[in-house]
């Protein structure tokens, strides 16, 4: 599965791999993005459309950096595995740019 926000990236099949999609950048720089971590993303463009430009600018920074990276929503419990990448979550991306989830969940009312 191919992403809006990297559909200018090339896309590498990696058969080892087929739930996450393998990008390269013009420098060889390489990256997965998981798709729970895409549905993490997802969340944050849909309640915090102001900071998402930063959050992807962020994810390219990372990855120029970094070289290999797996985008997971668990590192615990990544769904891809490759030798020689760091796993990266979304709190990894996002809580250096000071830009945080918002838990709009509360306790119930109902008490025993």
């Amino acid at each position: 599965m191919t992403y809006d926000e990297f559909k200018d990236l090339k896309v590498i099949e990696d058969k080892t791999n087929p739930f996450s999609t393998l990008y390269e950048l013009e420098g060889g720089e390489r990256f997965y993005i998981e798709p729970a971590f895409y549905t993490q993303l997802m969340g944050f463009k849909t309640f915090q459309p102001d900071n998402y430009p930063r959050i992807i600018e962020e994810i390219y920074r990372l990855v120029k950096k970094n070289k290999r990276i797996v985008f997971t929503a668990s590192y615990q419990y990544p769904q891809t595995e490759v030798e020689g990448y760091i796993y990266l979550e979304i709190e990894d991306v996002c809580d250096p740019l000071q830009i945080y989830a918002e838990d709009k969940s509360r306790g119930s009312d109902y008490g025993d």
